[in-house]
């Protein structure tokens, strides 16, 4: 939900950012995966198994998330209050849970309102369903100046391709130097 929250703030704030770049998602209300609720079950599980190691959260989540790479996307919102403490997430597990209903909403509906008109890197995982073709020509008008980047894989792009979406940024960003 990164995404979201980087182009509202962008548009409902021009000031606040030199330019953004928004991971797999779109200016516009849409459905969340069917798999999200599993996810935050095995997130419930992990705050009940206060698990002491990163490894042992791991094993808690697996049969909530059985890709690798979303698991480790996940779990990289676990942290560690104190030594000796169980590993706790950074965000409060039941909220997010109880707001998942509303969480690929979009607060923002007309680019003749609210626009940005700095630099925006759109980077796409071409397996996911969350920036679609059908979304560009509304992006181009919530964010005129936008760049789009295609992955190879799913919405996970940072956990699935990390090598690839680090070099669409620092191209990106090499072209404001």
């Amino acid at each position: 939900m990164g995404a979201k929250t980087v182009m509202a703030m962008a548009l409902r704030n021009p000031d606040c950012c030199a330019n953004i770049i928004p991971v797999d998602n779109s200016p516009v209300d849409a459905a969340l995966s069917s798999d999200f609720p599993k996810y935050a079950e095995g997130m419930k599980k992990v705050d009940e198994g206060k698990p002491k190691s990163q490894k042992a959260a791991d094993e808690i989540m697996q049969p909530y998330a059985r890709d690798l790479p979303v698991r480790q996307f996940l779990l990289s919102n676990l942290v560690r209050p104190a030594p000796g403490e169980p590993m706790q997430w950074r965000i409060p597990t039941q909220v997010l849970a109880k707001s998942l209903d509303n969480m690929a909403d979009f607060p923002f509906t007309d680019p003749e309102q609210h626009s940005f008109s700095k630099r925006a890197l759109f980077i796409r995982g071409t397996k996911s369903h969350y920036v679609s073709d059908e979304a560009l020509p509304i992006i181009g008008r919530f964010f005129p100046r936008f760049e789009l980047v295609d992955v190879d894989c799913g919405h996970w792009v940072i956990s699935e391709k990390p090598e690839e979406f680090i070099n669409a940024v620092v191209d990106f960003l090499k072209e404001d130097q």
